[in-house]
C-alpha cells in the first residue's frame, strides 16, 4: 500500500532552499523510495530522535516520521547539521 508524504512547513523550506539539482534529485528520492517502503529504505535514529527516520540521499538526510501510512518529513538538511536541527524541531 502506498505512503502518503507530508512536509511539515519548514521541512519544505529546506528543500526550496538547496540548488535545483539537489532539490530534484532528493524529490526523487523520497517519492521513489518513502511513498513505497520507508522503513526499508530509511535507518531509524536513535536518542532522543528514536521516533524518527532518516533517509540518506548523497551528503543530504531526510528527516521523517512514519504513522500508520502517512511519511511526515521534518527536515531537510546537509549531514553536518541535519542531527541538531531535527532536535530543535521536536515538540518539547
Amino acid at each position: 500500500m502506498p505512503f502518503n508524504v507530508h512536509f511539515r512547513d519548514l521541512a519544505l523550506q529546506d528543500l526550496l532552499e538547496l540548488s535545483g539539482d539537489i532539490q530534484k534529485r532528493i524529490a526523487r528520492a523520497i517519492e521513489n523510495r518513502l511513498t513505497t517502503e520507508p522503513e526499508k529504505y530509511g535507518l531509524r535514529l536513535r536518542r532522543t530522535l528514536s521516533n524518527l527516520w532518516k533517509l540518506r540521499v548523497g551528503d543530504y538526510r531526510v528527516v521523517f516520521e512514519i504513522e500508520k501510512h502517512t511519511v511526515t518529513i521534518w527536515c531537510v538538511r546537509h549531514r553536518k547539521d541535519v542531527y541538531q536541527v531535527a532536535e530543535r524541531r521536536q515538540p518539547k
